[in-house]
């Protein structure tokens, strides 16, 4: 494909810095993350992730209805919001017993509302969280409008054809920021000079950037998806235990709606979001070796059973050791959480349905001691003891490896088109492709679950929840594989109200610190042999981090702990 593929192998320049890099807050982050790296010669030998925020969600729900979890726990979070309504509502369906007996058509609404949840997260995640990582929206002033229309239009990729039209209006506006000095959104030190790191073709970032922006407005049609099922968005009300509540999402002309917003989505999925993956991924093949982790662990999702993991479309599993011949079936009794690193109040790891969440804030500088202090607000969140990935690269690794008919077939084509094999899945690389795997394979199935919707309705199956008694005291789990991985929510329920509530997220799963013996979470693990080539831009370190899929933060502080420097910078 002209000018999209690299003739050979790309290397990312590392440089020869020793010393510690500190990044506090992270930007475009769920929360206030503050990461730290010893880097030595030019390459992270060690790593810490410090959760600045706490949350006490858990002691805040203590003594409340169970049914009124949902409405608290959707707020832990400003993007993903119903995906914890969802893990809520679902912890208390186990709870009462209810979750057999929730109808067919609840069930696919509940499905494709949460699928709805997927392409607006995943596509706001790469465009508007993590594209700027790669994508130089300055160098675009030196491209060849006329050249990048020429790429969209005979690329191969299925890309959108774009004329040189649009595209010189995309760059004329770019330029205009840049003349006053202003780059709006695209404020960002990374790209006021150079940096070796960024290795697109000037087209190719002025494409990117195009893009960047009518992603900007395609995310509004998923969340009006959400709110047609979801009653409002971003805080869903419609959830209910037993199935759902969204009897006007059963009108047709409600339907019709949604399906109209669907096809809109999925154009852009599929013509840009995709052929944008394609295009840009062969000029960074080297991250198919950079970011490694070696645990996976998904829960699954998209059930036509809520009481039988095994009938989710997306198949629940673990794997260990980067081994994809083993699928491991996944067992909720081997999640324990540790907090030896953690500002809570020392014990052995706890089972969630036994945690106990009482802080204990120490001090930050017990990073420095090493191994052996307190440093995080999150939990450790351990399966069978070992430091578990989960997120979308987690839930592709295990489809893939248990032959999804569906997951397998894209996965080989995009290593097919990359040229690689399935180790440079297990990267910062593979994490960002298996998120656009994730995207493609959800929206197409989602045709059937509209398509099941209208045949209920024209059947009068219009029955969307169950009728159940809430017990005087029970204990339930909910399981949700939301955008960002595997997430949990657990009950204990005493004299009908709650005595215990914890969440186990994927943000702690991921980004958590380390655990009682020392082992390094995923994102620490995933950040040692980082190369950073200038550790006043560690851009290259926020990609690996971003690749997790994190949420909002406003700014990068870094500091030299060798000259007490302060570089400060805006990250929009």
């Amino acid at each position: 494909m002209a000018g999209c593929k690299t003739s050979k192998m790309p290397v990312t320049p590392v440089g020869n810095y020793n010393g510690k890099v500190v990044i506090d807050p992270v930007n475009r982050l769920e929360g206030h993350l503050r990461i730290e790296v010893e880097v030595e010669n030019g390459r992270v030998k060690n790593a810490w992730s410090s959760s600045q925020l706490f949350r006490g969600l858990e002691i805040i729900l203590q003594g409340r209805d169970p049914r009124d979890a949902k409405h608290f726990t959707q707020r832990a979070c400003g993007v993903c919001t119903h995906t914890h309504a969802l893990a809520s509502t679902r912890c208390v369906d186990n709870a009462v017993g209810v979750q057999k007996s929730i109808p067919e058509t609840g069930l696919v609404l509940r499905n494709l509302l949460l699928g709805a949840q997927f392409l607006h997260d995943h596509v706001v995640h790469f465009y508007h969280l993590h594209a700027l990582d790669w994508v130089d929206v300055v160098s675009a002033l030196s491209a060849s409008p006329k050249k990048a229309a020429e790429i969209t239009n005979t690329a191969g990729l299925g890309h959108r054809q774009h004329t040189v039209e649009e595209l010189q209006a995309t760059q004329d506006r770019i330029k205009k920021f840049v003349e006053q000095g202003q780059l709006g959104i695209f404020a960002n030190a990374y790209f006021l000079e150079p940096h070796a790191s960024y290795k697109l073709p000037a087209e190719l970032n002025l494409i990117a950037t195009h893009h960047y922006l009518e992603a900007l407005k395609i995310q509004i049609l998923p969340a009006r998806m959400m709110a047609i099922i979801g009653g409002k968005n971003p805080h869903t009300q419609s959830l209910y235990e037993g199935g759902i509540t969204c009897y006007d999402a059963l009108k047709p002309e409600n339907i019709a709606q949604f399906k109209a917003l669907f096809k809109q989505t999925m154009e852009f999925v599929n013509n840009t979001y995709i052929p944008d993956v394609l295009a840009v991924a062969p000029y960074y093949l080297d991250w198919g070796g950079i970011g490694h982790t070696t645990h996976f662990a998904a829960c699954g999702e998209f059930p036509m059973d809520e009481s039988d993991l095994a009938s989710r479309y997306l198949p629940a599993g673990v794997i260990f050791n980067n081994d994809l011949s083993v699928v491991h079936d996944f067992d909720p009794d081997k999640v324990m959480e540790h907090v030896a690193h953690s500002w809570y109040k020392d014990g052995a790891p706890k089972h969630p349905w036994q945690g106990v969440t009482d802080p204990m804030y120490t001090s930050l500088d017990e990073m420095e001691t090493g191994n052996t202090g307190k440093y995080s607000w999150m939990k450790a969140p351990r399966y069978d003891g070992k430091a578990t990935e989960v997120g979308p690269l987690a839930q592709v690794l295990i489809a893939y490896g248990k032959g999804h008919p569906r997951v397998k077939p894209v996965v080989d084509l995009v290593l097919k088109h990359l040229g690689v094999g399935p180790a440079a899945l297990f990267s910062t690389l593979g994490r960002t492709a298996a998120r656009c795997i994730e995207t493609k394979v959800i929206g197409d199935e989602m045709v059937a679950w509209i398509e099941k919707l209208e045949a209920n309705v024209a059947a009068g199956k219009t029955d969307i929840v169950a009728p159940f008694k809430m017990p005087d005291s029970a204990f339930g789990v909910g399981f949700v594989n939301a955008p960002r991985g595997f997430l949990s929510h657990w009950i204990e329920i005493e004299g009908g109200k709650i005595k215990n509530f914890q969440l186990v997220v994927p943000s702690t799963w991921n980004l958590g610190p380390r655990s009682d013996d020392g082992t390094l979470s995923p994102v620490e693990e995933a950040l040692i042999g980082t190369p950073v080539f200038d550790p006043k831009r560690p851009v290259e370190v926020l990609r690996t981090i971003h690749s997790y899929d994190p949420c909002i933060a406003c700014g990068v502080h870094i500091i030299d702990p060798k000259t007490n420097e302060t570089y400060k910078f805006k990250v929009c």
